[in-house]
């Protein structure tokens, strides 16, 4: 920490020795990142008015963010969670083994519960809840149906996916240009 940061307003971030955290991503005060989670390039993990809590295993694609609400809740996300490309959380709990599609919003008090599914481009509105087995789409975010057996496995195979690609990043020098 420089000496112009001040951990006593905002927090410090705790990140696990295990986990792999990509180039070009903030994470700022109150954020606790689990034994091989992985956090993609350009997400902003913002714990400066609440925690956020990232579990093992789970993954935050690029270009993800994540905020709690000043005086309100934290973000909360649970193990083996995949987040797809350019999501949305806000101050709401992803419980273990869920999924967030590329570029969903999960807003204020809303849940999606262990083995729930949020379509790419949806919004889950304050207060909503994905039931266990469900997906849900859309804008608002309506219970489309439940999930097959073959995408409730897909949710631990994508968790495993990264955590062996980010595997591959901590252990590796890939080429990287920055514009």
């Amino acid at each position: 920490m420089s000496e112009h940061q001040d951990a006593r307003q905002f927090g410090t971030p705790t990140v696990h020795k295990t986990a792999f955290v990509a180039r070009g991503t903030s994470i700022i005060g109150d954020v606790q990142i689990g034994e091989q989670a992985s956090i993609w390039f350009n997400c902003v993990l913002r714990g400066d008015v609440q925690r956020i809590v990232i579990g093992a295993r789970t993954n935050i694609q690029d270009g993800s963010i994540l905020h709690g609400t000043t005086n309100g809740s934290p973000t909360l996300v649970g193990s083996q969670v995949t987040v797809g490309h350019g999501a949305i959380l806000h101050a709401c709990t992803i419980e273990d083994l869920a999924f967030v599609g590329f570029g969903a919003r999960v807003l204020d008090n809303a849940i999606v519960r262990a083995g729930g599914m949020l379509a790419a481009g949806a919004v889950l509105t304050p207060g909503k809840v994905v039931g266990s087995g469900e997906l849900w789409a859309g804008n608002p975010a309506k219970l489309l149906r439940p999930l097959t057996e073959q995408e409730l496995a897909g949710m631990t195979t994508s968790a495993d996916r990264y955590v062996a690609l980010a595997e591959r990043y901590m252990f590796s020098k890939p080429v990287v240009l920055h514009f």
